[in-house]
């Protein structure tokens, strides 16, 4: 990992619903980010959500997206 580049973590499905819940929306509804896409955690499969944390001056602001 790049140190430029924002953490990437990977949900598990107990977040994932939490997550669904909170937002009221489906997955699909997500933003998408390719499974090519070289900031992913190994063992990534479509469908997997993945939680990107970007820091702004001393604020950290979490963005999520979903796998295709």
């Amino acid at each position: 990992m790049h140190s430029l580049q924002p953490k990437h973590s990977k949900l598990k499905p107990e977040e994932v619903e939490e997550l669904i819940k909170e937002l009221n929306i489906s997955v699909g509804q997500l933003p998408k980010i390719k499974t090519t896409d070289s900031c992913l955690p190994e063992k990534c499969a479509r469908g997997d959500v993945v939680k990107i944390e970007r820091k702004f001056d001393e604020k950290t602001r979490f963005y999520y997206r979903v796998v295709s």
